[in-house]
């Protein structure tokens, strides 16, 4: 389940790309705000950084932004919009991701008439050490403008030796069964003897409420199982093709074994 499988086509903006020159602002580890050119920037650690900006609640809004809290972070992580929130969800369930924030900073260019600047929806750390930075847009909702500072932060993230994607709306069912996955990240459902006794019933794969079933008591055991699958220690099959099941079959997958 990597949520960092995203496409990203450049849409020509008409952006001089070799002549811009990009700053960030962000807020520090003081809680200060600090503008600096692009290149000063490449070792700072963004996923511990506050949003640049607050997440608004308002009447009548067609957008609704909320927090989510991280198993990956043990924090609570913004979002602005329910796709944001199911793209958040994905990066939260992916083992290869080890940090992520919210509106991590400004990028601040001029586009030969004005001074601009957007703020990417998230910055994620990966488990390797290297970094990418997300913007997450419908396809049908990238306006010229959109464009031009998808491209600018492309190419700023390339300066700067990070990965960029611009991930739309995900898979519907995958990203269902992952939404109920995540009502199991806490790991207080980690309770050791059923987890225990999942990874040696499953180390065959079968139907999950049977190895449920299998294990011990139903309602002891679905809690833990739930969380193995959201951890990845256990796997379930086609969870992009069908919505999660009784018959499901689960099986241990190697980071489960020992």
């Amino acid at each position: 389940m990597d949520a960092l499988g995203g496409d990203w086509v450049a849409v020509l903006a008409g952006v001089d790309l070799a002549e811009t020159y990009v700053e960030l602002s962000y807020v520090d580890a003081v809680r200060q705000r600090r503008r600096r050119p692009l290149l000063d920037c490449v070792t700072a650690r963004f996923e511990d950084t506050p949003p640049v900006r607050p997440f608004r609640w308002s009447r009548g809004e067609r957008h609704f932004s909320g927090w989510y809290w991280s198993a990956t972070t043990g924090q609570h992580v913004g979002f602005e919009s329910w796709l944001e929130r199911d793209r958040l969800v994905l990066m939260d369930s992916d083992p290869g991701v080890v940090g992520i924030a919210s509106q991590p900073f400004w990028l601040h260019w001029h586009d030969g008439k004005r001074e601009r600047r957007h703020a990417p929806d998230y910055f994620v750390r990966r488990a390797d050490g290297s970094a990418v930075v997300i913007d997450v847009r419908a396809d049908e909702r990238i306006e010229p403008k959109d464009a031009e500072a998808f491209e600018v932060t492309q190419f700023a993230c390339a300066q700067a030796g990070w990965g960029f994607e611009r991930v739309g709306v995900p898979e519907a069912v995958l990203a269902a069964n992952v939404r109920w996955l995540s009502r199991y990240r806490h790991p207080r459902c980690l309770h050791r003897t059923a987890v225990d006794r999942l990874r040696e019933v499953f180390a065959t794969p079968r139907p999950l409420l049977d190895g449920a079933d299998a294990a011990g008591d139903r309602l002891a055991m679905l809690p833990a199982l739930f969380h193995l699958l959201w951890i990845q220690e256990l796997a379930a099959a086609d969870l992009s093709v069908e919505l999660m099941g009784p018959r499901t079959v689960v099986g241990l997958t190697s980071r489960g074994v020992g």
